[in-house]
């Protein structure tokens, strides 16, 4: 089961050709959920940064946050602490 679409990201899709008045229903709702989908991970990326953010805020170690990310505190800290000032 997938989230409302976004009307704004789908419009965009249709605006920009990527979903062609040619295209068959089927393949159309296809594309649109592809846009869907990335919009949701644009806003998901967004979240992690704010909450990587205010984590750090609160004194949490590169190490604790890597560890809850799957992955090193270098990692960490090369992905998310360019944000940093």
């Amino acid at each position: 089961m997938r989230p409302p679409s976004d009307p704004t990201a789908t419009d965009r899709a249709v605006s920009e050709g990527a979903v062609p008045a040619t295209m068959t229903a089927r393949h159309a709702a296809h594309v649109r959920a592809i846009v869907d989908a990335s919009a949701q991970v644009d806003v998901a990326q967004q979240l992690l940064q704010v909450v990587v953010s205010e984590a750090r805020e609160a004194g949490e170690s590169w190490t604790a946050i890597g560890a809850a990310l799957g992955t090193s505190r270098q990692n960490a800290q090369q992905r998310f602490g360019r944000a940093e000032g």
